[in-house]
Order: C-alpha cells, then sequence, then structure tokens
C-alpha cells in the first residue's frame, strides 16, 4: 500500500502524498485538515471544468483566496501539456499562502508539487523553506521521477505515501494518525 521512502519509527516532520491523477490526494487532504485542531495554512489546487472536461486548475488557499493556475484559454509563455501555466498568480496567491503560513501556522499545506508549480524559482524555494523550516508539511507530490521532486521525497524528514483509488481509507487513517502524533508534538 505504502512508498514510504523515510522507513525510521519516528513519526516524520512531513508527509507527502503522490500517485496517479485522479485518485483523490487533495480530497484526502481536505478532509484530514477539516477534522484536524492543528492551526493550517496553505494551498490546494482544483481542476477548472466547462460542461465536464477539465479546461485548467486553479489554486485556493486554505484563507479563501482563489486564482488561476493554468488555463487551456489563458496567454502564457509557460506550459505544461494542454495548459498554459500562469506563474505570476501562483507567486503572487500559492507561494504567498504559503509563506504566510510559515510565519502564522503550525501545519503547512502545499498542494502541489508538481510540474506546473515547478515552473516557479520562487516556489521552489519557498518548498525548501518549508521542509527546512522546523514546521510540520502536508502535500502532495509528482508520482513521476524529477530532480527537484526526488530530493524532497528522500529529504530525512520527509514521508511519501502513495495514494490509489484501492487504499483511500487506509491513507485518510494513516493521515489522521500523523496529524494527531504531530498534534500531540506541537
Amino acid at each position: 500500500m505504502k512508498l514510504e521512502v523515510n522507513k525510521e519509527d519516528k513519526v516524520s516532520q512531513h508527509l507527502l502524498l503522490t500517485g496517479k491523477p485522479g485518485t483523490g490526494k487533495t480530497n484526502l487532504i481536505k478532509e484530514a485538515i477539516a477534522r484536524s485542531k492543528i492551526k493550517a495554512g496553505g494551498f490546494y489546487t482544483e481542476e477548472i471544468r466547462s460542461s465536464g472536461i477539465r479546461q485548467g486548475f486553479k489554486i485556493i488557499t486554505l484563507d479563501g483566496k482563489e486564482a488561476i493556475l493554468a488555463h487551456v484559454n489563458i496567454s502564457s509563455p509557460f506550459q505544461v501539456s494542454k495548459y498554459k501555466v500562469d506563474v505570476d498568480n501562483l507567486n503572487k496567491v500559492g507561494v504567498s499562502a504559503t509563506q504566510r503560513a510559515l510565519q502564522e501556522c503550525d501545519l503547512i499545506i502545499i498542494d502541489e508539487i508538481g510540474k506546473m508549480e515547478l515552473l516557479s524559482p520562487q516556489f521552489r524555494e519557498t518548498v525548501w523553506q518549508a521542509i527546512n523550516g522546523g514546521k510540520k508539511v502536508l502535500g502532495t507530490i509528482m508520482l513521476n521521477p524529477n530532480p527537484f521532486c526526488d530530493e524532497i521525497k528522500h529529504h530525512p524528514e520527509v514521508k511519501v505515501l502513495l495514494v490509489t483509488r484501492d487504499n483511500r481509507k487506509q491513507a485518510l487513517a494513516e493521515i489522521q494518525s500523523w496529524l494527531v502524533e504531530n498534534e500531540n508534538r506541537a
């Protein structure tokens, strides 16, 4: 069930979910933090759909700010697959929310560390600040190999949890257990 890069018995400082698209990683994070008492900040991403067809992605901060991350109908020099990526929106909304969370919260939510987000040098720098900043990070990270992501996955304080459609219930229980352990250490 699990892809655990950090296999030690101690509770890892950071928990990153990985898996194929559509396995519910973002929903697991949203559900788990809704049940947690830890003060959390940061952002998650959601699909933008029109007539049932995915048109792009938006960033939503835990305090309610929204911006388009990527869309088929925007102009940008940055592109991943068919989506043009708005790196400025990522920096203004996603990176800013993560930096605020580093100052004000006990738990940093970063959803996700993926191809689109990695186009921003500010985002990459902020991810490292979060990983090395002494706060807890709960997030998602791309499954496929990538030098930046692989370095994060192998950080000694990071545990990586593989989420599939078949293990969502167990994954939620594991996330909640990790949160409880971290609430007790906060």
